[in-house]
């Protein structure tokens, strides 16, 4: 995944009503945006334009099926940004090891 990919993720991702979609997509399966709108506090027009930004970032497809729109969430994208997350903490690990070896290695450390 480039940065370009990754950065669009994680700012689709930043809005906690697209985390909550993508959570409901990834449970339930397909739904249309009337159908993830009946359960929230916002328009189903406000839930078509979050499900937008969502399909921008690539983690959720949209299937005409006649006049119906169903939206699934693609579980690609999330599954790298969790890689690319596991990778930083793993970076971060090892230099946090690094720098408690050398504290503790000096006089009185």
């Amino acid at each position: 995944m480039t940065g370009d990919a990754l950065d669009a993720v994680f700012s689709a991702l930043s809005d906690p009503t697209r985390r909550g979609l993508v959570s409901r997509l990834v449970r339930e399966g397909p739904h249309t945006a009337t159908d993830l709108a009946r359960d929230m506090p916002i328009t189903r027009q406000a839930v078509v334009h979050h499900l937008q930004a969502l399909g921008d970032a690539g983690l959720v497809d949209a299937e005409r099926a006649g006049r119906e729109v169903r939206y699934r969430a693609t579980p690609e994208p999330l599954a790298e940004a969790v890689a690319w997350m596991l990778d930083a903490g793993a970076r971060w690990d090892r230099r946090l090891k690094r720098l408690r070896a050398q504290v503790e290695s000096r006089p009185g450390g």
